[in-house]
């Protein structure tokens, strides 16, 4: 029984992708906003959570050099943050049809002497990146305009056709997948032999995985996967990040971050710190293009009031 059902959800997720690969280009951003209008009022609990995390990040942000000022209120970023998503969902459809080149032809880098100065020596790659933006986009972008035949690390899908669909767009544009379950040995494996990973490193993680640092304000467990990776391999650790301005997706890729002498555990907590400030001045900057559904501040004393 559960085969069917799983063979069902894959054909409906097939047929759903190829409706919008289908509409005409000039109206993708149109589909996207609109779908991105209705979304909120089918997950009412997640604009809730989006709205109340918002809310308790504004202050922070309005105080930080790089804030942008484009929109005042919670609600108006939140409402925006998820017409960007409803656009970003169209043109992840269009790209497992074969519509990627379209859409990664509208890709801009800035920075791009950071990642060419990276790739010259014998050292691994590690991105360091979050939820930001089309950010399954930004990891088929980088193989596409770099030529590289990087890998993201990613969670599998519990439905194995939905997963193999999802692993053979992703093929398409040279991005190999390295899964969550057991993903450590891949990645080091990978940067040992001058690779590129990209990593999302911007959700909470339990206490045993992670470090205490200050997200915008408030406390907050953070990955400490990225700094200890990058210490054991000897990767260049690359902080990178895509946002949407207009019909334009822009990558922004940051200088080489280096890590701190100190390895010992407060050593990491600080190295963890300092490469979540790329993230922070990024949201800051561009709030509207930042996942904030997440629960980013949960497990550190703090309860969200859309719980």
């Amino acid at each position: 029984m559960k085969k069917l059902i799983w063979i069902f959800q894959a054909a409906l997720f097939y047929l759903f992708t190829l409706a919008f690969a289908l509409i005409p280009e000039r109206s993708v951003n149109f589909a996207g906003r609109l779908i991105g209008t209705v979304i909120p009022g089918i997950l009412g609990k997640r604009k809730r959570i989006a709205i109340d995390n918002i809310q308790k990040a504004l202050p922070f942000m309005k105080q930080n050099p790089s804030w942008s000022g484009q929109f005042e209120t919670a609600e108006e970023i939140a409402a925006e943050m998820f017409r960007h998503l409803g656009t970003s969902l169209v043109e992840v459809c269009r790209l497992y049809h074969g519509e990627g080149e379209r859409v990664l032809c509208r890709i801009e880098v800035r920075g791009r002497e950071h990642f060419e100065r990276a790739r010259t020596g014998t050292r691994g790659v590690l991105v360091s990146t979050g939820h930001c933006g089309n950010w399954e986009l930004m990891a088929l972008g980088l193989n596409w305009i770099f030529n590289e035949n990087g890998s993201a690390v990613a969670r599998q899908q519990n439905n194995p056709y939905l997963n193999k669909m999802v692993e053979k767009m992703r093929g398409r544009y040279l991005n190999k997948v390295i899964y969550k379950q057991g993903a450590l040995r891949g990645i080091i494996g990978a940067l040992k032999k001058n690779g590129v990973i990209g990593l999302l490193a911007d959700q909470a993680v339990f206490p045993e995985e992670g470090a205490l640092i200050d997200v915008m304000g408030r406390k907050a467990w953070a990955s400490k996967a990225p700094v200890i990776i990058a210490r054991k391999t000897g990767a260049i650790l690359l902080p990178t990040f895509i946002h949407r301005e207009k019909d334009r997706h822009i990558i922004t890729i940051y200088p080489e971050h280096s890590l701190g002498d100190d390895a010992s555990d407060e050593g990491i907590r600080r190295d963890t710190q300092e490469l979540s400030r790329y993230l922070e001045n990024f949201i800051c900057a561009h709030p509207t293009d930042w996942y904030w559904v997440h629960r980013r501040w949960k497990r550190a004393g703090e309860v969200s009031d859309a719980a």
